[in-house]
């Protein structure tokens, strides 16, 4: 078997992906805490499986994080939105292969229960949720991620508006 030397850091692509910031009718955003990183908190995101296109995978990706996906899309970034990974988590996440991801990112309105989210799916990531405003929801995010997420709370906080 010929195993591919891994490419340099700056060399790589970035995965591609979604997020979703999800509203509830009070128009707060949802916020999990992450099983494997300590007080680290974020939207539910994920990578877009072959064949899928960017809605099919945040559905997807709601439903195996949070385990449901009762929503209305309000809108959609227009084009996906990178963060590069420390470069020593890099080598460690995806088998090397990616420098960070590239994410599309959609808003939605949460159209179920607060008892319909179940955060203990099949493949857990996180042990805690809640409801924050949305504006406060950077402060809550890993360092590295947090220009991603200025970016999708300054595009999306006019949703929040009823």
């Amino acid at each position: 078997m010929i195993v591919s030397p891994r490419l340099p850091y700056q060399d790589r692509p970035y995965r591609q992906g979604v997020g979703l910031v999800l509203l509830n009718p009070a128009g707060l955003a949802f916020v999990a805490r992450r099983l494997d990183t300590a007080d680290a908190w974020q939207f539910p995101q994920g990578g877009i499986d072959d064949g899928e296109n960017p809605e099919q995978a945040v559905l997807r990706e709601m439903k195996e994080e949070i385990g449901t996906d009762r929503v209305t899309i309000l809108a959609r970034t227009a084009d996906g939105i990178a963060y590069d990974l420390p470069p020593e988590m890099a080598d460690r996440c995806w088998k090397g292969k990616y420098r960070g991801q590239s994410q599309v990112w959609f808003c939605a309105r949460f159209t179920g229960r607060d008892d319909e989210i179940d955060l203990a799916t099949e493949h857990p990531e996180f042990d805690a949720w809640r409801w924050v405003a949305l504006a406060e929801v950077p402060d809550l995010i890993v360092p590295f991620k947090r220009a991603m997420y200025q970016r999708v709370v300054a595009e999306f906080l006019p949703l929040t508006v009823k």
